[in-house]
């Protein structure tokens, strides 16, 4: 597990888990946390739980919820004890006790905090969520409850590095027809009309123009460190059928 010395609050604790430490086998070796993957369901259960022990809870304190690359924030608390049904790409709370988990591999997980108003958010920031607004939109629900971008700390876990995510065209397209300014995200590659795009700076730039100060990264690259994390995209240029699932967690003491 990682920590953030950013996200190291009294009123908070968090992780950003590894694939170390599990109970699975195989392409899902150890601690796959991602129930939406094919491996044994009751292995995945093990995970999870050993995760939350890890931080000193049992598993029912665990949310996540069933993530589809939107920009939809979703409140919970103590009254919702499943969301895993629920489609949503961000999660937030102000009730102490409910671990907030993001599931990844590849995508950027986001977690934040203010441990002022005591409220605490975490998004699944892939190219898509990130373009639309899901960082927005999670600050934005955790204001709803109290919370300030000049009080929140954010925190980028592990995703996949800026000299691993070789895209198209249309990709860049996309991100340019948003702002031209996107172009300082994409590098030149050595094939003809292909670019690298740089995940991590851009997450921190659509954090940064939130208002939110102070921003922590782990700076860890899912793809190239297939040791310590899954990738999806290693996973497809290996050929592998299926790929394990990252957890990202937070909690209010």
């Amino acid at each position: 597990m990682f920590r953030l010395d950013a996200l190291n609050q009294q009123a908070v604790c968090h992780g950003f888990f590894s694939r170390k430490g599990g109970v699975s086998n195989g392409l899902y070796g150890s601690l796959n946390c991602g129930l939406g993957s094919k491996d044994n369901k009751e292995s995945v259960d093990a995970n999870r739980e050993e995760a939350m022990r890890q931080l000193g809870l049992p598993l029912t304190a665990l949310r996540t919820c069933f993530q589809h690359h939107s920009a939809d924030a979703l409140f919970v608390d103590d009254n919702m004890n499943n969301t895993m049904s629920l489609k949503a790409d961000g999660l937030v709370t102000a009730t102490r006790g409910i671990a907030l988990g993001i599931l990844t591999a590849d995508c950027g997980p986001v977690l934040f905090a203010d441990p002022i108003a005591k409220v605490i958010g975490a998004a699944h920031a892939g190219w898509r969520g990130a373009l639309s607004g899901i960082l927005e939109n999670t600050v934005r629900k955790m204001c709803e409850c109290g919370a300030s971008p000049l009080n929140i700390i954010a925190g980028l876990g592990p995703m996949i590095g800026p000299k691993s995510y070789e895209v198209g065209p249309e990709f860049r397209k996309a991100f340019l027809d948003n702002s031209p300014k996107n172009s300082r995200f994409f590098s030149s590659t050595s094939r003809s009309g292909y670019h690298l795009f740089d995940l991590p700076s851009y997450i921190q730039h659509r954090i940064e123009l939130i208002g939110i100060k102070i921003i922590g990264s782990l700076g860890k690259d899912t793809y190239q460190d297939g040791e310590n994390f899954f990738s999806y995209r290693r996973a497809c240029h290996q050929n592998e059928t299926d790929y394990g699932r990252l957890l990202s967690t937070i909690v209010l003491r």
